[in-house]
């Protein structure tokens, strides 16, 4: 189901890739070009700068709190925070979103859980593409 070479860049051009290794704790945002590969861990939110040519890799041991936004994600990972994809979202078997999950194309493994809303849309991105000041709406959980 989620073999190597079907999972290398998932269609995405990449000229570059970022690895944050086990060892690196980020306090802050990460805008990012091309791929990155998260197995640390990143408080703050992560954002592809080239939305049609980003691709975002969590690994087993990667964790990530804050909101997730790139062409392409791929979750094997922890996510506590809502992810937003135009492309393609990956659940791996030990993946765990606490957040809603937005997407066009979606595939979940076995294992996989998810705790959020999952929110189909062709474009995916421009149901929630921020411009200026972000406005964010609560949810109402009652």
């Amino acid at each position: 189901m989620f073999d190597k070479k079907k999972e290398s860049t998932m269609g995405v051009k990449s000229d570059s890739t970022t690895l944050i290794s086990k060892s690196t704790d980020i306090v802050g945002d990460v805008n990012f070009s091309g791929s990155l590969e998260v197995e640390g861990r990143i408080r703050g939110n992560i954002v592809g700068n080239s939305e049609a040519d980003s691709f975002v890799r969590i690994m087993q041991t990667g964790s990530i709190d804050g909101n997730v936004r790139a062409a392409v994600v791929v979750i094997n990972g922890r996510v506590s925070g809502n992810v937003t994809s135009i492309k393609s979202v990956q659940l791996a078997e030990k993946a765990v979103v606490e957040g809603d999950l937005h997407y066009n194309l979606m595939e979940i493994a076995k294992g996989a859980r998810v705790n959020g809303q999952l929110v189909h849309s062709a474009d995916a991105v421009g149901t929630v593409k921020i411009k200026g000041n972000p406005v964010v709406k609560p949810v109402d959980k009652t």
